[in-house]
């Protein structure tokens, strides 16, 4: 049992510890400090999700339907683009932690980034629903104690990248730093778009 939840966790951290649309989104909202709960609620669940998924056998249904990940990578490229170019438009007009906090998206408009960083995102079901789930299901009876330490993993990591990064608010005080952050994102971004795009 221990020895399943353990292994879950680690492989879920080292799964979900990767600069990526959804962390960087995460960080900027955590900075901002606007609705980081509902932001980190939406990708901790999400990833529980898709975890039980895996862990359930929907690996397999999802592999059969090759389509759907095409779909999704398209739309997920067409998103990341365009979230990708909006963030390197933000860069040309720098703003400091007051001013972005005052320019930040409604809670609507967060939630709705997330979901789409999240579902719009073919890694995720190649990750999280294909990989984690084949792992855990080498972990035999103990594939759902395995699947409760990869669940606390996102659980953890969301958490803290979320509510973690008021604590760097001092480097991000001034507008250079914000046009760092944002050229980076949407480089992230763009980066993430062509790698899909390319296959």
């Amino acid at each position: 049992m221990l020895h399943s939840a353990s292994a879950g966790l680690v492989t879920g951290l080292t799964l979900i510890i990767a600069i990526g649309a959804q962390n960087a989104f995460v960080l900027r909202q955590g900075l901002v400090r606007q609705y980081v709960g509902p932001v980190v609620a939406v990708c901790a669940l999400s990833d529980l999700v898709l975890i039980v998924a895996g862990v359930s056998g929907i690996g397999s249904v999802v592999e059969e339907a090759s389509w759907v990940l095409d779909v999704v990578t398209w739309l997920g490229v067409a998103f990341l683009t365009w979230y990708g170019v909006r963030s390197l438009q933000r860069a040309r007009r720098p703003q400091s932690l007051a001013a972005a906090r005052a320019g930040a998206p409604s809670l609507r408009r967060a939630v709705g980034t997330a979901v789409a960083l999240t579902w719009l995102n073919p890694h995720v079901y190649l990750d999280t629903v294909l990989l984690l789930g084949s792992i855990a299901t080498a972990e035999g009876d103990g594939r759902w104690w395995f699947a409760a330490g990869a669940g606390a993993a996102s659980v953890l990591w969301f958490t803290a990248l979320g509510f973690g990064s008021r604590f760097a608010e001092r480097l991000f005080s001034t507008p250079r730093a914000w046009r760092v952050l944002d050229v980076v994102i949407g480089l992230t971004m763009l980066a993430i778009a062509l790698r899909l795009a390319l296959g």
